[in-house]
């Protein structure tokens, strides 16, 4: 396993627990939505099967972690975040300073990589022109 958990960086099926009760911890879903979101989280270089988030699911119900829910989504119970033993702090700006904070992190990852992978930086431009429209704009409403 990765040194930050990610069960696609080794191909083994450890840290799905975690990582299936982090996604439960932002809203209820589906096992599907499950398996579609961590194929996202991975950019694609893991998708964990139906044989291994539906027994998961059922166990976490049975331990009272989970439960289903009458429309076939899954949530966590209540205070089961004192009770997950997920290694990391749950990750997410929690206000506009820390989302500020964050970009600037971004930012500087953006200047290594135009630094050590100029070609993969000059097609990313058009992207990061239209979010830097979308930062101008948002800076000019909160002076108005």
């Amino acid at each position: 396993m990765s040194m930050w958990g990610a069960p696609w960086a080794s191909g083994k099926k450890r840290g799905l627990r975690a990582w299936v009760v982090l996604l439960l911890s932002r809203s209820p879903r589906t096992g599907a939505e499950i398996i579609d979101d961590m194929e996202r989280m991975s950019a694609g270089r893991w998708r964990p099967s139906p044989g291994s988030v539906y027994p998961l699911l059922d166990e976490l119900a049975q331990e009272g972690v989970a439960r289903k829910r009458d429309d076939g989504r899954y949530e966590l119970v209540r205070n089961v975040h004192e009770h997950a033993h997920w290694p990391f702090p749950v990750y997410g700006p929690r206000s506009p300073e820390e989302a500020v904070r964050d970009l600037g992190a971004l930012v500087s990852y953006l200047e290594d990589l135009r630094r050590s992978d100029a070609d993969g930086f000059a097609h990313a431009r058009d992207s990061m022109r239209q979010v830097s429209e979308r930062l101008q704009q948002l800076i000019q409403e909160g002076t108005r």
